[in-house]
């Protein structure tokens, strides 16, 4: 199956801004201010969880099809299992450096806790995902909901999508009332250590999840070819993107007013408890919704469009989700993922050693991170980059 060049482009967008956002100084930097985030309620987890369903549907779907279901689970599963070694080997990485590394312990305490090799009941934790440490929480979800991606794509390859995102809803739902607690809040109990930490999770998967299996229904019933979407979204047909667009501009000043702290107190309890982040809230699920939908339109039916400076736009967008650093990036999206956690937790630490940066010294740093995210997309291409069979030489 021909890789989706735009799709890659789009993983590639949301590392580079997971990179600009998770790089922390001390006394902050400008670039993490300056970023979609800061206009509306949707972010680079959502897109790129949101990516990673399409894909798992579109991929694990055709190859049911050609293989049967015993083929596509057996691929699937297996790839949970590498995505589980990748999230092992980068928590063992970063506690390996926590040992040498001078200091380590106490800068990178708020992210790690007191988490060490001698505490097993905290490596249990970690193994079963009940702790997740800072910047290390994406990869479980992505684990967990493999778990379950078989029966669903089956479901959905038998006509039975409604009922998969019938369930998804009401996860989702489940979710939002908090039922997940039930079973959270005995398991916080049982992982309690010393430092006052049992279960540390940043995303609630009940809420979470309908983001990824949503996106699973879609890829896997476009695969299967239940689904056209250049019949669904076409120049002509111009009510999806007007009402996208308009939830946008409805939402976009409440964002900016929240995010720099301007909504007046007697609104915030409120309009908090609608857009909890964590639990994938009401005011997230309508923003991602109207964003995915305006920005698939705008890339499917925008060209064509009989206005001049929509077809502009959508050329510039689909000019960004080509650019070739960016589909590099997308091409290799769960080792640059793994790369630029353990770049942010090396960055922290020489941070934390050192004397408040100047915002010129830390938009340098964070270039230059941002550069590196190439590095391991770069050696895994490598035989494309210098030769086929150039390595295999300077092996021997």
């Amino acid at each position: 199956m021909r890789r989706f060049e735009i799709f890659d482009g789009m993983r590639g967008y949301f590392l580079v801004f997971m990179m600009i956002n998770h790089l922390i100084f001390v006394g902050g930097y400008w670039m993490m201010e300056v970023n979609h985030r800061q206009f509306a309620f949707v972010e680079d987890a959502q897109g790129f969880v949101f990516l990673s369903g399409l894909l798992v549907g579109m991929v694990y779907a055709r190859k049911m099809i050609k293989g049967g279901f015993a083929e596509g689970r057996s691929k699937i599963w297996s790839r949970a299992w590498e995505l589980y070694r990748y999230a092992m080997g980068v928590i063992i990485a970063i506690l390996v450096l926590r040992l040498v590394l001078p200091d380590a312990s106490r800068i990178w305490s708020d992210w790690l806790g007191q988490t060490s090799f001698t505490d097993p009941l905290r490596l249990g934790a970690i193994a079963t995902f009940f702790f997740q440490p800072t910047f290390m929480d994406i990869l479980p979800q992505y684990i967990v909901y493999m778990l379950f991606a078989p029966w669903l794509i089956k479901l959905t390859l038998e006509g039975k999508w409604a009922y998969v995102m019938t369930g998804s809803l009401l996860a989702w739902i489940a979710g939002q009332l908090g039922l997940q607690l039930l079973f959270i809040a005995p398991a916080n109990d049982f992982f309690m250590r010393p430092d006052n930490q049992g279960v540390r999770v940043s995303f609630n998967m009940l809420g979470w999840q309908i983001v990824f299996f949503s996106a699973l229904v879609m890829g896997a019933l476009t695969s299967a070819k239940k689904i056209e979407w250049n019949k669904i979204f076409t120049p002509e047909k111009t009510l999806l993107p007007k009402i996208a667009l308009a939830i946008c501009l409805f939402f976009m000043p409440l964002r900016i007013v929240t995010a720099w702290g301007l909504m007046p107190e007697f609104m915030i309890g409120k309009f908090a408890s609608m857009e909890i982040r964590a639990d994938f809230g009401p005011v997230y699920l309508l923003n991602f919704a109207a964003v995915a939908t305006g920005m698939t339109w705008l890339l499917i039916a925008g060209p064509k469009h009989h206005s001049a400076w929509v077809r502009t736009f959508a050329a510039a967008v689909s000019w960004v989700f080509t650019l070739s650093f960016l589909r590099l990036l997308g091409r290799h999206s769960l080792q640059v993922y793994v790369w630029h956690v353990f770049i942010v937790y090396v960055v922290y630490y020489f941070d934390g050693r050192t004397a408040e940066l100047t915002q010129f010294a830390k938009t340098i740093i964070a270039l230059f991170c941002i550069s590196l995210l190439a590095l391991p997309a770069l050696w895994r291409e490598r035989d494309k980059w210098i030769g086929e069979g150039t390595t295999s030489k300077l092996a021997n």
